[in-house]
């Protein structure tokens, strides 16, 4: 039997307390082959800009311990909302948007991860998906070379990208299809309604998945267990093997080469085990 060689790259999101330089070293800390970062704070419209000083240790610190931005998918602020049907929020979220999006230009970064958007239960899910789509095509037109990374979501409120077809929707509309790609978070995925646990689940969501969006978009994975059971809507992570996943489908995706090659990030709860949860994931590719 042809022995096929599995390639995954797990991280984990790293702090950058103390500046942006700092995600590199604390991902080597844990073993990580890929990692997540905040390019500022996630909960702050404003932000310093990045020093040359800033940008030049971290392009040091990538080089010195091995990263590539092929493996790194760094996350937009939880603030925007690029759905919304106030102009002028809308607006504020594109510029903040925009600005991140440099951010990753400027590091010398691929990816810019985000979460669609939500309509606030002012408006249709239909005419938040075309201000997600419309304010993405204004970001990509006023920015170069960075990807936007759509990444589904579990349910809860009001948030655009629980269904598959909310995310090939948006990709449709997307005018340059070459910088659009998907992040598939496992536990949004279960909490969405999506069966991850057996082997009849697991298969019939990524058929699900390559019929509404397809596998040449899936750009990241977001590596979580989850704390309730397939359709709760809720999105609380836990650590792997801790939640309701179980280990059976742990297995099957590391063992899953449609998931080689890219950044698979975990969120889980309790990062004083993060390298240990690395080491494990890696024990059961076979």
């Amino acid at each position: 039997m042809e022995n096929k060689k599995i390639n995954k790259f797990i991280g984990a999101h790293v702090t950058t307390t103390g500046g942006v330089f700092n995600a590199p070293i604390n991902a080597n800390k844990i073993g990580a082959k890929a990692f997540a970062l905040f390019t500022k704070n996630q909960r702050r419209w404003e932000a310093k800009p990045l020093t040359d000083e800033d940008i030049m240790e971290f392009k040091n610190n990538l080089q010195k311990y091995g990263y590539s931005p092929d493996y790194i998918l760094p996350h937009d602020s939880y603030l925007i909302n690029l759905g919304a049907e106030d102009m002028e929020k809308r607006e504020k979220s594109l510029n903040a948007f925009i600005d991140e999006i440099k951010r990753c230009e400027q590091l010398g970064l691929k990816y810019l991860n985000m979460h669609p958007g939500s309509h606030l239960n002012e408006i249709s899910e239909e005419k938040c998906i075309e201000n997600i789509a419309n304010s993405i095509n204004k970001a990509l037109a006023a920015t170069k070379n960075v990807m936007v990374v759509l990444e589904n979501t579990a349910g809860q409120g009001s948030n655009i990208g629980y269904d598959f077809a909310h995310i090939g929707k948006i990709i449709e509309n997307i005018e340059d299809k070459t910088r659009i790609g998907v992040c598939l978070d496992t536990c949004h995925t279960l909490a969405a309604g999506y069966e991850l646990k057996d082997e009849f689940g697991y298969n019939k969501t990524m058929k699900e998945f390559e019929k509404y969006i397809g596998f040449k978009y899936l750009k990241g994975i977001h590596l979580n267990d989850a704390k309730f059971n397939t359709g709760s809507k809720k999105d609380r992570h836990d650590s792997i093997g801790k939640g309701v996943l179980g280990e059976e489908f742990f297995i099957r995706f590391m063992n899953d080469s449609r998931f080689d090659n890219m950044p698979i990030i975990l969120e889980t709860i309790d990062d004083s085990i993060w390298k240990e949860e690395i080491e494990y994931l890696y024990s059961l590719i076979k």
